[in-house]
């Protein structure tokens, strides 16, 4: 799913266009944003994909939705 990352001054943020939803970044599986999985505040788990450059925010990625509080995690 196509998903808009940000930052702001509380931090980051993910915005879904599809679902008109924006949640705050809570949890993150590297220091570095990419290439991992990212928890939402409604429990959204999501992989981002690899960058092998630090890219400038906000930008548009395909991300993968892992799961979803509820489901397992």
């Amino acid at each position: 799913m196509k998903v808009m990352v940000r930052r702001d001054t509380r931090g980051l943020s993910i915005y879904v266009p599809k679902k008109d939803l924006e949640e705050p970044v809570v949890a993150q599986q590297h220091d570095a944003l990419w290439g991992g999985w990212i928890k939402l505040k409604n429990g959204w788990v999501l992989e981002l994909p690899e960058m092998e450059a630090e890219p400038r925010l906000p930008i548009t990625v395909n991300a993968r939705k892992l799961s979803e509080e509820g489901e397992g995690t």
